[in-house]
């Protein structure tokens, strides 16, 4: 949500940065309405004024035995012409409301211009991609080939996009998502939450996702919504709140299911477990003071960088171009992972810096430690990274010419020691 002070004070830049979004100038759209708004309000106290003083003259000129009649008829008018405006202010309040809420996010002038991922710049990779030594195969052909991975069946009660996991490699996904949640909270500093899996609409529209987004998301028949990331309840531990600012920054984490309609995504990633309805993620959020979120936005996409390291799994750190950046971010870095067997770098994590669009909607504050001051804290959030993501990049960047899977060392303590999976 935008500061229509800002818009006020700065219009052409307002314009410039909805601009590098791909958007027509809104500024005088909006500052016209808030001239009307304005304007009304104005009557509005203008009048308030006048039936206080009048209600002022009906009580003194009753006292005196006086005929106040015709002060009354007038009294009465404006009472009228009070509502009438005060219904008019209403209505345009929520008219400039809706037009700011559709308004993507201001981005940082360090986002590379571009119309699309194809402008989107790495800045850094980690690791090369391995010669495996034979052609190697997609992690569905592998997991098809174990008996571990069946897309058929869950098809048959679900659905497309739903898969059904067993044996050892559904115990390789729990690992990997037990590892994550250990290596971020006792390296990473983030605290542990279990979150509400449904929530309402307040929390959809503090994070963003509604209205704009509402297609995406699976809704419940009593009006709340499956959460589409844990970031939606964990970004709403602040709503309506006030911080104390030697709480900052909080940093949390959470290992949830996530639930997406992918309605934007047909005919995308088809076969396979990289996109789904239903699928679990790492998230972390953090909430900041507004001085440290640029340096809590590499703090952030280093710990998910770090997840992929001990991994050992080759990533490479790509910042999105302006017409890549999601509706709510200022920058975002996307880490994509090497799968051989697709032969291409494919997203594992997306880290991002809201700044304070996010807290602006969720009235999500801080107060200065002299306790004067109350602003706008910023949020972050990231993939600490999806698990079902990374569970594709182990199977294709581990298997074997035999199409069995080793096990990452780091993932051997949550495994029971299995160091191998292979048919049975």
């Amino acid at each position: 949500m935008h500061d229509i002070r800002t818009i006020r004070a700065e219009p052409a830049a307002f314009d410039a940065a909805m601009a590098r979004r791909g958007l027509k100038p809104a500024a005088q759209a909006i500052l016209d309405r808030d001239a009307t708004r304005r304007a009304a309000q104005t009557d509005l106290q203008e009048r308030q004024a006048r039936r206080n003083a009048l209600a002022k003259q009906v009580g003194e000129g009753r006292r005196r035995g006086e005929d106040t009649a015709a002060l009354e008829a007038e009294a009465t008018t404006l009472r009228g012409e009070m509502e009438g405006l005060e219904a008019e202010a209403a209505r345009l309040d929520a008219d400039i409301k809706a037009v700011l809420e559709s308004l993507p996010n201001i981005l940082d002038p360090d986002v590379p211009d571009g119309a699309d991922e194809t402008a989107n710049v790495v800045v850094k990779q980690w690791g090369k991609p391995r010669d495996l030594g034979f052609e190697p195969k997609q992690h569905f052909e592998l997991g098809e080939a174990l008996g571990l991975m069946d897309f058929s069946t869950a098809a048959k009660m679900a659905g497309a996009r739903f898969t059904i996991l067993r044996g050892q490699l559904a115990r390789l996904e729990r690992a990997l998502g037990q590892f994550m949640l250990d290596l971020h909270t006792r390296e990473h500093g983030y605290e542990e939450t279990i979150v509400p899996l449904l929530v309402n609409a307040a929390s959809c529209y503090g994070t963003n996702q509604l209205p704009k987004f509402e297609e995406d998301l699976f809704k419940t028949t009593d009006g709340r919504y499956l959460i589409p990331t844990a970031e939606v309840p964990l970004t709403n531990t602040a709503a309506g709140e006030i911080i104390a600012e030697k709480r900052l920054p909080i940093r949390l984490t959470a290992l949830t299911e996530c639930f997406r309609s992918e309605a934007g995504a047909a005919g995308r990633d088809t076969r396979g477990y990289l996109r789904q309805h239903q699928f679990r993620k790492v998230e972390l959020v953090s909430i900041v003071h507004p001085d440290t979120s640029d340096t809590e936005h590499e703090r952030m996409t280093a710990c998910a960088e770090r997840v992929l390291e001990t991994l050992n799994l080759p990533y490479r750190r790509v910042v999105l171009s302006s017409g890549d950046t999601g509706f709510g971010a200022t920058k975002t870095f996307d880490l994509e992972v090497w799968l051989p067997g697709q032969n291409m770098w494919r997203e594992i994590s997306s880290c991002s810096n809201t700044r304070e669009f996010q807290a602006r909607r969720m009235n999500a504050r801080w107060r200065s430690t002299e306790g004067k001051s109350v602003a706008y804290v910023h949020t972050l959030n990231g993939s600490g990274v999806a698990v079902g993501r990374a569970l594709i990049a182990v199977m294709e960047n581990f298997q074997q010419a035999d199409g069995s899977i080793l096990v990452p060392p780091p993932l051997w303590p949550y495994m029971g020691g299995v160091e191998r999976i292979a048919a049975a």
